[in-house]
């Protein structure tokens, strides 16, 4: 039975990607960095596809494929207009419009039981262009996700 604190699962998440993505978390790095991960389809599970760090948000889109849904973790590195920057942690879910219905069904099904599982709630945002994601979009969306003053 699911209750509204539990999201039923399509693909198994392992712990080696739970610890991927806590350890991920408490980097100290204060720049740019994503975790990609994928799904291994005949396994029906999450893996790690690759960790790019001290990166431009413009490289990491770069590494995303054309055709194929993928998870991010993201840090980036936000500068605010009254001068502070911060660090936000946020997930984000790439489906691009090419790929096939089955991948975007399995990602799509996927998605909120990976992110309850590795604790990246709040902020997840959707991206179906890789041109799309800019330093300006995320700060955008950053700014847009606000739940405080």
């Amino acid at each position: 039975m699911n209750t509204q604190n539990t999201v039923d699962n399509t693909c198994d998440v392992p712990d080696d990607v739970k610890e991927a993505v806590k350890a991920f978390r408490f980097r100290k790095s204060k720049t740019n960095a994503a975790l990609i991960l994928k799904i291994e389809v005949a396994a029906l599970k999450v893996v790690i596809d690759e960790q790019l760090d001290d990166v431009s948000i413009e490289e990491i889109a770069e590494a995303l494929p054309d055709t194929t849904p993928r998870f991010l973790v993201v840090s980036f590195e936000l500068k605010h207009k009254d001068g502070r920057i911060s660090y936000p942690l946020f997930g984000l879910y790439y489906n691009p419009g090419g790929s096939s219905t089955s991948n975007r069904m399995l990602y799509a099904s996927t998605k909120n039981y990976l992110y309850q599982q590795t604790d990246i709630s709040g902020k997840i945002f959707d991206l179906t262009e890789s041109e799309d994601l800019t330093e300006e979009w995320l700060t955008q969306q950053l700014e847009n996700s606000k739940t405080r003053p």
